[in-house]
Parts: C-alpha cells; structure tokens; sequence
C-alpha cells in the first residue's frame, strides 16, 4: 500500500474516532473509539492495525489525540468510566504512545488546566508514567541514530519540561502536590532513568549498534545547572564507580556522556561530581582525561574549584590534586596547580585582603599538592617552593591576626619538613587545635590516597526511594502468619471454617453510581452547563451552595457566570427540591460577590425575554442575599456554650457553690440587670453595598416593555417589587446615605415618596 493511501486511511479513520468521542451520547461508540486509538498502539501481533499504519499514527496524529482526549475530560462519557475501563482504555493512550509527545501533552495540559477532577486525572497518569519507566523509553529514543533529527526548539522545550517538572507541578498542585512530583523523589528517579538508558547504550555498542549521548548529556546538565547535581549524581556516581570499574564500554560511554555535556553545564557537573565521588580514582575512571580535553573542565579543576572558590570540603581537595596526580598526562597540570597556589599563598596583598577561611582552604590544597610530588618534581620546583616558603612566611607572621600567623607557622614547618632542607627543620610555637592538627596530617603520603570501596559491593542500578520501607514492610509481614499457618501451628486454634458461614443477603444491593459529587466550582459549572448525566447534574446542584461558600476566591472569579446560568437553569431531569437548591446557590454567590452579581441581577430583571418566574426569583434571591448580610457575622455562631451542662465538680469546694446557689434563689432583688450577656459589636456587611440592591430596580418601573408592563398586566411582580424595596429599606435603616448612593443622583427619602406614590392609582 502506498504511503500516501496509508496516511489518507489512518487520518479518516481518526477523525471518525474524534467525532464519536466529541459527539456521540452512545457509550458503545466511545468504546469503539478508544479501542480503535488503542490499536494504534498496540505492537503485539493480535493488533488489528499494520506496522505502516501504526507508525504514521504515532508521527502524525498521536499528539492531536491526546490533545483531544486532554479536551474531553468534562464529558459525560469521561466521567462514566469506571476504574477499570479507564485503565484499559484511556491511560495506555498516554502510556504506550511516543513519549516525548505524551510528556510535552501532560505537561501542557497540567500547566494550563484550573483545579478540577480533570487535573487530578491527568495528574494521576502523569505519575504512572514517571513510575512506568517511561522516562528511560524518551532518553533511549534521543540515543538511536536512526531517530529522525528533531527540532532544536522541540528538544529545548522537552528539556526544559523534563528538568523543571517539580517546579511546574508545584505551581499548579500546590498544596496538594504529589510526593513523586517533589525534588527529593523525581531527580533520584530521573538519575536512574538515565542509568537505565546508559546501560541500553551499552547493550547496543556490544552488538554493534552507534548510538548518541548528546541527550543523555544535555539533561544532566540542565538538572544540575538548576541546582540538583547532589539528588542525580548521588544516585549515578556510585554506580557508575562500580560499573567503570573493570568494564571498558562503560568507561568509554562515561567519558562520552561528561565530553558532550554544554559548555555552561560543565561547572554544575563537575562540582557535583567532586562531592559525590568517593575517592580521586573514582572520579578518575568517571571523568577520564576530560581535564585535558575539555578547556572549562581544566579551568573548573585546576582554577576555579582550587583558587577562586573555598566553600568545599577537604575531602574535593584531595579529589581534584590526585585526579591530576593518578595518570602520567596530568601531571603537569599538578605541577602547574603548586605554582599557582604557591604565588597566591605567599602573595602579600592576598594575605592581608581575603578573608581567613580562604587563606585555610589555600593552605590545604598548597599542603595537598606539595605532599603528591615526587623527588624529581620536587628537586625541579625547590627553588620556587623556597621563594613561597620565604615570602609566605613574611607576610602571614607580619599579620596581627593569631589565626593568620599560627597558618604562616604551620605551612612553614610541613614545606620545610617536605623539601629537607641540609637536614634543618623549622619549628615554632603555637596552640594546637582541630585546624593546625588537620593541616599536620595533610602531608602524611596516604592523604590523597583514598581507598576504593569494596567491589563486591554492586549498589543499586535503579534505586527505588521506597525501597527501604517496602523492604522493612516485607521482613514484617513475612513474620506474621496467615490463619491457616497459625492454625496448622496452633492445634488449640478457635478459627471457623468457611464453609459454616452463611451466606450473606445481596438481593437488596443496588449497583453504586459511578457519578459522584464535584470537589471543584469548575467542575460544578461544567457539569451544570453541558452535562446531560441526570446524577451528575443533580450532585453538582447539590453540591453548589457548599462549594460556593467555602471557595470564596474561586467563586468570585466564576459568580456572574456562574448566576447567569442557574438562572437560566431548568429541572429537566426532576431534581428533588430543585428550586430551592437553585436559589440557595444564586443567593450563596450573591452574598459572595454582592457587587458584581447584584448589577447583573439587577440589569437582567427589565431584560426583555425572561418569564414573570425567573423576574419573581431575581426578586427572592436579592431579598434573601439582602437579609443574609445585614445579619451580623456573630448570629452565625450558635449559642452552644449557653446549652452546655455545668461542669459537677467532685472537690470539696462543690458544696460551696451550691448552698451559694440555694441563696441566690431565696434573695429578693428589685433590680437584676440584664440576665444575657450584651450582644457585640459585628460590621454590617450590608450598608457598603445597599445601593446596589435599592436604586437599580428602580430605574425602569414605569416604562412597559414589549414582553413586561409593571404598570399594567404584570401587576403581580409589582407587588413583590414594592415588597422588595421596602425590605431593601427596613435593612439599610442604619445605613449610612453615602454608602446606600452608588453613582445615584437622589437620595433615600425621595426614594421612599417614589415608593408610596406606586400605592396611588392613576
């Protein structure tokens, strides 16, 4: 078959999946659908689409379905699936396909979507497809030269959404992120992704097969230029320690992977991987001779780390010098390093203008560096050596600092000691302390020399953060014995058998909805607006009043829209109290939001089209939101420390109170006072916003319209509107006039001659 023809078939027939999903309210066609989509993916030989067909899916159309089922997750048909079928069929959609596509879609989709089951949906099979190895599946494709050359821009963007996910989760989740979304559980997990990546790297080049580390390299650097080189390389360098080992493949795919790290990387990986590796001969068969071919490795290793930098412990130091001592091409570099701290530890200006922590850290790589040169080298830098050692001791003695100076001393006495001078040692007096005694053994032979770890100890290729505790949980559930083993144990065992049970009365069961009540404002809306699943629309009626009132900030963004549509709002599928929930959700947002949802009501009521019910529960939803905020905040509160039983006492002191008591009851008093406490001071919630409810419903009272004539054969609303007003008025008596006047060109009293005129035929 052509490829044009196999490109023609594939499109069409998704399309048709598309419209069936968007479109059909038949859930046997959306299963259709979906396993159609499925097959696609499906590379087994009961598969019921071709290899030709299933790669031009996964090239052409497989981001646009997963774009289209990331649009679907309101439907009626979305929420009808059950655990089951949405493991069979809508997950492998995201788990099976390519999986750079699948994260840039999720990623995307996770980003952009406000908090809804939808989110927590797609967050869920975010987190499958971390926990599925899928990760190591998107490396190990960018490593294959057969993979077609990609964008730069597309591989940024990957890059960017791979190194950055926690911090993208926890924007949009927080603060109800996942535990696998947060730096200490991903980058551990992405560390070994990579290793399992490598190790197939290593597979192929023994068959034969050329394969690129680029990516491999560029995520690693971007992960620890951003700042988590200690969470990825903790978990790669002692693995890679163990495999560089006596494995010659490893060392070159190890020495491949840091060479094609970015230039701007190379600082954050090396930093890194000094503190992370064991030993100077670990990082040697990591790093290989990358200080050599690498012009910033050589600035990183042989300056920066050394020279500019002294936050590092001495245990990098020793790394770093005999890295450059272990291999017979580095050494000059070494040598070159002694002169160069040399110059600076006796640099007079230096001594009197860095601070005293950088003078130590300079003293200890001089020591370090001077204690790894052999007699040769040593006999070939004596008279520079003599020049430091002179001048160095100069200007730390001239110091007043006693730090300064005992440095100066103990520098002097390990060089002098080193280079042997006619026998003649220095020797000065000074206090011992942890710093003089650690700069004392750095010139011992065996500081540089760091022993290996054992190699028969493997680490972990893929170490799981959980796997502690679900190896702890196996040794103790290992320890408990089912009932049988407890009764085969045990001969005195009480257990019953089974097959003495009754069984059990099922016939009155019922099968459970599947719809179940909206945690979210959005999803209420959703369901509200588009759904036409009768239990889901009548849970997120039910459920609004509640979600309104205690996700204030999300229902401000959403009051108008969300009023606009309960008021429009019909009982088609015969919703027990419909009404009522209607309005108490309407009066909810109005409360809420009283300014916004107040004018739209307000406007709407002399809106043509709208039916004399919908003007009547425009009417009793202002007048119930307009007495709900006059109340004051404490009447809320129920008087429950009124209704308590006294605390009985059982001291000796409950007597007392209660012959106190017994004459309280028998004393006569003219006057009492008051017997409950005064009520406190609350703000009326009502006065700043009264205007809005009173003025508007005014403006257009006696002008008829097509469909509404207050004045003629629409009296009935005209009585509820003067009813209306004069609550709006009876609330907003202690109402300050310039808060009841918003934009208004008259005041209260006018107002109220309006009202009473109404009473008067014309």
């Amino acid at each position: 078959m052509a490829l044009g023809s196999i490109s023609s078939e594939v499109r069409l027939k998704v399309a048709q999946c598309f419209r069936s999903l968007s479109s059909s309210a038949d859930q046997t066609d959306v299963f259709d659908a979906l396993e159609t989509l499925n097959s696609y993916l499906d590379d087994g030989a009961e598969s019921s689409s071709t290899a030709a067909e299933r790669e031009e899916f996964r090239r052409t159309q497989y981001t646009r379905t997963l774009r289209v089922l990331v649009g679907q997750l309101q439907a009626d048909w979305t929420h009808s699936l059950s655990a089951a079928q949405r493991s069979k069929l809508w997950d492998p959609l995201f788990l099976k396909g390519p999986p750079d596509q699948a994260l840039l879609v999720l990623m995307e989709a996770v980003t952009q979507l406000r908090p809804s089951a939808g989110l927590d949906r797609l967050v869920s099979v975010t987190e499958r497809f971390l926990q599925s190895g899928r990760l190591a599946d998107l490396l190990w494709s960018f490593c294959l030269r057969s993979v077609p050359p990609d964008s730069a821009q597309l591989r940024e963007t990957l890059l960017a959404r791979l190194a950055a996910l926690p911090d993208l989760t926890a924007n949009r989740l927080h603060p109800n992120n996942r535990p696998l979304f947060t730096p200490q559980r991903f980058y551990p997990l992405l560390a070994s992704e990579m290793l399992a990546a490598l190790e197939r790297i290593c597979r192929a080049l023994r068959d034969g097969v050329d394969c690129s580390l680029t990516f491999v390299a560029q995520t690693l650097g971007k992960v620890c230029l951003q700042g988590h080189s200690g969470l990825v390389l903790g978990v790669m360098a002692p693995r890679l320690a163990v495999c560089t080992r006596s494995d010659v493949v490893w060392q070159r795919v190890s020495w491949k992977l840091l060479q094609d790290v970015p230039e701007r990387c190379m600082e954050s990986v090396l930093t890194g991987l000094l503190q992370a590796a064991d030993s100077s001969d670990t990082f040697s068969r990591i790093a290989g001779n990358l200080v050599l071919t690498n012009k910033k490795a050589q600035f990183v290793l042989t300056h920066k780390v050394l020279l500019l930098q002294y936050k590092y412990e001495t245990q990098v130091l020793r790394t770093v010098l005999g890295y450059l001592a272990s291999d017979r091409d580095r050494r000059p570099l070494l040598i070159q390093v002694l002169r160069s701290v040399s110059q600076a530890w006796a640099n007079p200006s230096a001594v009197k203008h860095t601070p005293q922590e950088q003078q130590l850290y300079v003293s200890k790589t001089l020591l370090l560096a001077a204690s790894l040169l052999t007699d040769a080298e040593l006999q070939e830098l004596r008279s520079d050596l003599l020049q430091c050692l002179l001048d160095g001791m100069q200007s730390h003695l001239d110091s007043s600092a006693v730090g300064i100076r005992t440095l100066g001393m103990v520098v002097g006495e390990c060089l002098s000691a080193r280079m042997d001078l006619s026998g003649a040692k220095l020797k000065f007096e000074y206090d011992q302390n942890e710093e003089t005694r650690e700069l004392l053994s750095l010139m011992t032979p065996s500081a540089c020399a760091d022993p290996d770890p054992d190699p028969d100890l493997d680490p972990d290729p893929h170490p799981d953060p959980e796997a502690a505790d679900g190896s702890e949980a196996t040794r103790e559930s290992s320890q408990v014995k089912s009932p049988s083993q407890r009764s085969k144990s045990d001969p005195d065992s009480d257990l019953d058998s089974d097959d003495d049970l009754p069984p059990y009365d099922m016939s009155g069961d019922v099968e459970a909805s599947r719809a179940a009540p909206p945690r979210y404002l959005r999803d209420c809306l959703e369901a509200l607006t588009s759904s036409d699943d009768s239990q889901r629309v009548e849970f997120s009626l039910r459920a609004a009043e509640s979600l309104v009132r205690r996700n204030v900030f999300a229902a401000k963004e959403i009051s108008v829209q969300m009023t606009k549509v309960l008021l429009h709002m019909e009982d088609k599928f015969s919703v027990s109290g419909f009404l009522v929930l209607r309005q108490a959700a309407m009066v909810a947002l109005t409360a809420v939001d009283s300014v916004p949802v107040t004018q739209f009501l307000t406007t709407e009521f002399y809106s043509l089209n709208y039916s004399l019910r919908q003007r009547l529960d425009i009417l009793e939803v202002l007048a119930l939101a307009a007495q709900e905020l006059s109340k004051p905040a404490a009447d809320k509160i129920t008087a429950a420390a009124s209704e308590l039983t006294p605390y009985q006492s059982n001291s000796a002191a409950s007597w007392r109170q209660e012959v106190e008591k017994r004459i309280q009851n028998k004393t006569k008093r003219i006057s009492k006072g008051s017997a409950q406490p005064r009520a406190g001071a609350a703000p009326n919630r009502y006065a700043p916003v009264a205007g809005y409810f009173f003025f508007p419903l005014l403006r257009n009272y006696d002008k008829p319209e097509v469909t509404f004539d207050l004045l003629g054969s629409d009296h009935l609303v005209l009585g509820r509107l003067i009813h209306t007003l004069g609550l709006f008025m009876h609330l907003a008596v202690n109402a300050p006039a310039d808060l009841t006047e918003p934009c208004q060109p008259f005041s209260l009293f006018p107002a109220v001659r309006l009202i009473l005129m109404l009473f008067i035929p014309r």
